[in-house]
């Protein structure tokens, strides 16, 4: 068995815990195991002034960490898995799914209780679009302002007073100890959780059986079901970050039931569905439900912002 695993990661807080549990977690199940950190930036780390639906959305926080793979500078990957593509450079995939962390969205507030109780026009920071097309359904008089940049950076803006409240994901805020930072878990039927979020996974090269060895027992099997519906729906919505999306699949009476929603960017186009199926048929289920969302009218919502589906 291999005695080194290097792991290529981003530098930012939130990664670096990501990476550092991987790290923990290979050293604790393997006590001759040395494990690397190369830390790295990527073009989602340097662009923090645009939001990401404007510079392109995939690959951004993804594409320097597979280069080092390719490259053979580093063996494995870790990644928050919303912020992966559904198509890899030849010779990468995605190898082990961890245990989802609390997918939800979270509201964060220093004067407002919840999200129900912000005044009439209040602002509220986000850059997702699919935040703000699902938010402005319950409340269109809220106004909607970017907000980029590290948890720690936009949790400081908010408390210059930029904002009334900033929505950031409740995994986030809890991998980094700042559970007593949020006022509010946002339910589904509010805030649909973006494809794979809460969940690290590990990306690795094709066939390095070695490699495979150590990493596998990090191996989460329903979350792996569950996020194969999800990433399923993303790949036949041909999806990114220039259009809102959301899926969420969960496990009930040994069924998968998965959530999509598409809008189109301001969200006055809105469609959202649900398809259940076996669980061996994580895949088909989020291509049955992608299907059905571009039949109901998502084909013309995603060709309105140059996206093309077959």
């Amino acid at each position: 068995m291999i005695k080194k695993i290097r792991i290529a990661t981003r530098a930012s807080k939130l990664a670096l815990w990501q990476s550092n549990w991987v790290k923990s977690c290979l050293e604790e199940g393997f006590p001759d195991l040395v494990v690397e950190l190369i830390h790295l930036k990527t073009k989602g780390d340097k662009i923090l002034d645009v939001p990401l639906a404007k510079i392109g959305g995939k690959g951004l926080f993804v594409k320097e960490l597979e280069t080092a793979l390719l490259e053979n500078k580093a063996d494995i990957a870790v990644h928050s898995l919303k912020d992966v593509p559904t198509e890899f450079p030849e010779g990468l995939e995605i190898s082990v799914i961890t245990r989802r962390e609390t997918p939800n969205d979270a509201f964060v507030s220093n004067r407002f209780g919840c999200f129900e109780a912000l005044p009439q026009h209040s602002v509220l920071g986000t850059s997702s679009l699919r935040r703000i097309a699902q938010l402005k359904k319950a409340r269109p008089d809220i106004r909607f302002e970017s907000l980029r940049g590290n948890v720690n950076t936009r949790l400081k803006k908010l408390d210059n007073g930029e904002f009334d409240g900033i929505i950031l994901a409740a995994a986030g805020l809890i991998r980094l100890g700042l559970q007593d930072r949020l006022t509010e878990i946002l339910p589904y039927d509010l805030s649909l959780p973006a494809i794979g979020q809460g969940v690290v996974c590990i990306e690795s090269r094709k066939g390095d059986m070695a490699i495979l060895e150590r990493i596998s027992p990090l191996a989460d099997a329903e979350t792996t079901m569950t996020v194969s519906a999800e990433r399923a729906l993303l790949k036949r919505l041909n999806g990114g970050c220039q259009i809102p999306i959301a899926g969420h699949a969960v496990i009930e009476n040994r069924q998968i039931h998965l959530t999509g929603v598409l809008a189109s960017p301001d969200g006055d186009r809105y469609l959202r569905m649900t398809e259940t199926g076996p669980l061996t048929d994580g895949a088909g289920i989020g291509t049955r439900l992608g299907q059905r969302l571009l039949e109901a009218g998502g084909r013309e919502i995603l060709a309105a912002v140059g996206i093309e589906t077959d």
